[in-house]
């Protein structure tokens, strides 16, 4: 089945954030320089931040950044494999402001010896922040790789755990 893909870029303390729609459900949200960031012709048309669903989205993200909102509510498509969907889907049950391990989120999938094969498919999340990767951290409580740079992980930790204000550097600083 062919999807139609169209997408908007919309500002946010982080940079310039790509959100990609197919068939006007939600099923990408990309950061400037993230890694496993597909070529630009694959996110179809660019259109207004006005068209479905993106006015939405624009709006919850918004509210997430200014810490009003700490759960996105957002119909989304995941493009991926089984297992890297059940890993995405275990993504959103991580409390805002909270932390898993890697190895914490391969046990609760019901595979404990697979915490390197979560942390490849926590890397190829083409949801970022409203799928909330840069919520799993190593097993040492260290900040391990981010697909939009562990600076950017840094921050949206702080920004969840309340510290953003204080800790952030300016956003000019990053790109």
């Amino acid at each position: 089945m062919t999807h139609t893909k169209q997408h908007t870029v919309v500002d946010s303390p982080y940079g310039p954030l790509t959100l990609v729609a197919s068939d006007g459900v939600l099923c990408g949200l990309y950061m400037v320089g993230q890694r496993h960031r597909p070529a630009e012709e694959a996110f179809g048309a660019r259109v207004s931040a006005e068209e479905e669903p993106f006015p939405e989205v624009a709006r919850q993200l918004a509210a997430y950044f200014a810490g009003e909102l700490t759960r996105f509510d957002l119909p989304m498509r995941m493009e991926g494999t089984e297992f890297q969907r059940s890993v995405w889907a275990q993504l959103v049950q991580i409390p805002y402001g909270q932390t898993w391990s890697y190895g914490e989120l391969a046990a609760r999938l019901g595979k404990p010896n697979a915490s390197r094969a979560v942390g490849l498919a926590n890397g190829k999340n083409p949801i970022g922040i409203i799928v909330p990767c840069h919520r799993v951290i190593g097993a040492s409580g260290g900040m391990t790789g981010y697909g939009g740079g562990l600076e950017r992980k840094v921050r949206l930790l702080e920004h969840e755990s309340g510290k953003a204000a204080a800790a952030a550097p300016a956003a000019e600083a990053l790109f």
